[in-house]
């Protein structure tokens, strides 16, 4: 840089800023913090040797970079950016469970719209429920039975693998 205004590493570390300055380019004057993080979390001589071992196209990518992992770190001592990758991770993982689940209840919910709406075609796709008393077996108990939560299981087992939309869920 050289000249009046010495760039944030020069000037956090006191030293004169020359022209030929590794942080200058990636560690602007008006941009203090940026430096005192990444100096903080990984000290000035390790982000040099790092700079200088990367083409120069890449360099702000890495300033990039290191700015997100030093802020991460801060965050997080121990795991740094990689705790929060895990986090959304496992975010990503409960949500696509919570969609497959809800998808399966709107399946339930058509099956038993669909049986209301034609249940001789429904009873013949379904075996009828096991009874100990034939005189259970009423029009009233079987769609009452239909409801039931072990109903229910067979049809999510039998329609677990498609999706209201056509795409297989994840089993």
């Amino acid at each position: 840089m050289g000249g009046n205004s010495p760039c944030a590493s020069c000037k956090l570390l006191r030293r004169r800023c020359t022209k030929d300055c590794a942080f200058a380019p990636y560690f602007p004057a008006d941009e203090p913090h940026k430096f005192a993080i990444v100096h903080k979390v990984f000290g000035a001589s390790n982000v040099s040797k790092m700079l200088q071992e990367l083409p120069v196209e890449q360099r702000a990518d890495a300033v990039s970079s290191l700015v997100y992992e030093a802020n991460a770190r801060v965050r997080d001592p121990v795991y740094g950016c990689v705790g929060a990758i895990s986090y959304l991770q496992n975010q990503v993982s409960e949500l696509q469970m919570q969609l497959a689940v809800a998808q399966a209840e709107i399946l339930c919910i058509q099956m038993q719209q669909q049986v209301e709406e034609d249940p001789p075609v429904m009873m013949m796709m379904m075996p009828p429920p096991q009874l100990s008393n034939e005189n259970e077996l009423s029009h009233h108990h079987y769609f009452t039975t239909f409801g039931s939560s072990s109903t229910n299981n067979v049809i999510h087992d039998s329609f677990k693998r498609q999706s209201v939309f056509g795409h297989d869920m994840v089993s």
